[in-house]
């Protein structure tokens, strides 16, 4: 015998006078959460109710119904009606449509309430995504999209960014098998090629974090910060038809310039620009290139011209009768470096800093101070990368009142003609002659260009900036004469100037260190 079903009857449905309408106590929402109630009530306003109130007939004491009906499920969409009644845009009497609930049935309104909220299924983001996509297919911009859902425009944009991505990678978010943040950051390119081949390579490392996929799909462009970028412009690279992918999802510095070879065009057309432009003011040659080995970024008054280091150290040498091999011709800056590096003796120990005199002098270093002129070979550097100009200001010292030298061989060190503002002192005490230390030396001119970070991160301190300083206003002149250099390249003769083979030799600036007996000279132009 078949077994009967019993048929389920649904609650049915009317509309129901707003006035007649009150919250129930039985609601279980209470904290606020989501759209706020002026937001649901200008959605309301815009397109109706799209969802009907779960309402119970409110009883009297004897239990007969009173015409007056409370609301356990609906209470937010009950408070925006409520408001644009009070707003005047929605009559006091105004039809609501309701599910009018049995009382006598066994499910209290707390359940219908609790079901209500938590049976709900969330939206999954990419359905959003796709929806906002429709809406701006049906000619909807992104700022009314934005208003409709009180969302930012920003958010639009990202929402819409995100829809853009592969179909492929898509369907793959859509199973769970990538985060969002995966997702996000597949938006910084729109070549759905490499999004995918790119998913590829990620699913075969074990690193599969936003921030590498983001790296593997800019590697070839160029960053807004890099200094070919900051030197053409966004704006110039942009009506020049050069693309610039964004990250809007995380600060990306002004994004990434994806042609560049636009953009090295750009670049080496703005330098020849610029260098005709300086032509003008009588230099030789100039030589233009967006970038320049190692080295020659700090390329200033003439140090492009061949210049010989000298190493005089106050100690034993294996054989004081003849000078070590030169190693030769250095090509660059860092060769000459690990020359020193590896050829120059240590140096001898320091001894501790407290036993030194306290400063009470500051410093006089003697370099004649001739105007820098321009030299037979100058560079002149239309776009110098990764330096600036240090800037300091020279003062007027004089001695402190009742100053006088004391007895002793030499005197505190410190600065006397310049100050640069944010450099450190120098880690150990240091000190000069007495009688060095009674005048200022002259006030510089020359402004060397150093690494960026030079003075933020301590590389070089105060005494030692300063030394760059005045060695670099030295080696800007010549001394006074021509001469002959022999084959040894260690023996110099007087010649005219007019002479074959004669040489006009750079100033030299020396650096003494009187505790540990050491003596560097960076010397003339040989």
């Amino acid at each position: 015998m078949a077994i009967a079903v019993q048929k389920i009857t649904l609650s049915p449905s009317r509309d129901i006078p707003f006035n007649k309408l009150v919250l129930s106590q039985s609601n279980v929402r209470r904290v606020k959460v989501g759209v706020s109630i002026e937001e649901l009530a200008e959605d309301i306003a815009r397109r109706t109710l799209l969802q009907s109130l779960s309402v119970r007939p409110v009883l009297d004491t004897d239990g007969a119904e009173t015409g007056m009906f409370e609301i356990p499920a609906g209470g937010r969409r009950y408070r925006a009606l409520e408001l644009l009644v009070k707003q005047k845009r929605l009559a006091r009497t105004a039809p609501v449509p309701c599910v009018v609930r049995d009382p006598s049935v066994a499910v209290s309104a707390e359940e219908d309430s609790l079901a209500e909220n938590i049976q709900r299924a969330a939206l999954h983001p990419l359905d959003q995504f796709r929806a906002f996509k429709a809406l701006r297919d049906k000619g909807a911009g992104d700022d009314e999209i934005a208003a409709r859902f009180f969302v930012p425009p920003a958010v639009v944009k990202q929402r819409l960014r995100l829809v853009a991505v592969s179909e492929k990678l898509l369907d793959v978010y859509a199973e769970d098998g990538m985060t969002l943040e995966q997702l996000m950051a597949f938006t910084v390119t729109n070549d759905h090629a490499r999004q995918e081949q790119v998913w590829e390579a990620v699913q075969q490392s074990y690193n599969k974090e936003p921030y590498l996929i983001r790296r593997q799909l800019t590697e070839s462009a160029v960053r807004a910060s890099d200094r070919r970028a900051q030197f053409v412009g966004p704006e110039a690279y942009e009506a020049a038809g050069g693309v610039v992918l964004r990250d809007l999802f995380e600060d990306d510095d002004g994004g990434w310039l994806e042609d560049v070879v636009l953009l090295d065009r750009l670049a080496t057309e703005k330098l020849a620009a610029a260098a005709e432009e300086i032509a003008t003011e009588g230099w030789k040659w100039i030589e233009v290139a967006n970038d320049f080995p190692y080295g020659r970024v700090y390329a200033r008054h003439g140090t492009t011209a061949e210049t010989r280091l000298t190493i005089i150290d106050r100690v034993p040498a294996d054989n004081p009768s003849s000078f070590p091999a030169s190693p030769g011709m250095a090509p660059d800056a860092a060769t000459l470096l690990g020359w020193v590096t590896t050829q120059v003796p240590p140096r001898l120990t320091v001894i501790d800093a407290a036993a030194l005199p306290a400063v009470v002098r500051a410093p006089a270093i003697r370099p004649s101070r001739i105007p820098a002129q321009r030299s037979l070979s100058v560079t002149a550097r239309v776009f110098e990368p990764d330096a600036i100009e240090l800037a300091y200001e020279t003062i007027d010292w004089k001695p402190a009142e009742g100053g006088r030298i004391n007895e002793a061989l030499y005197e505190g060190y410190e600065l006397q003609s310049i100050r640069i503002a944010g450099s450190q002192a120098h880690p150990t005490g240091l000190v000069q002659s007495a009688a060095m230390a009674s005048v200022a030396p002259p006030k510089p001119a020359y402004r060397p260009r150093l690494p960026a970070n030079v003075i933020a991160a301590g590389l070089l301190s105060d005494a030692q900036l300063e030394s760059v300083i005045y060695a670099g206003e030295a080696h800007a002149g010549s001394l006074a004469g021509s001469w002959i250099v022999d084959a040894s390249f260690d023996v110099v003769s007087a010649a005219p100037d007019e002479a074959e083979n004669a040489v006009r030799f750079r100033r030299g600036w020396m650096l003494g260190d009187p505790r540990t007996h050491r003596t560097a000279c960076s010397a003339t132009r040989w």
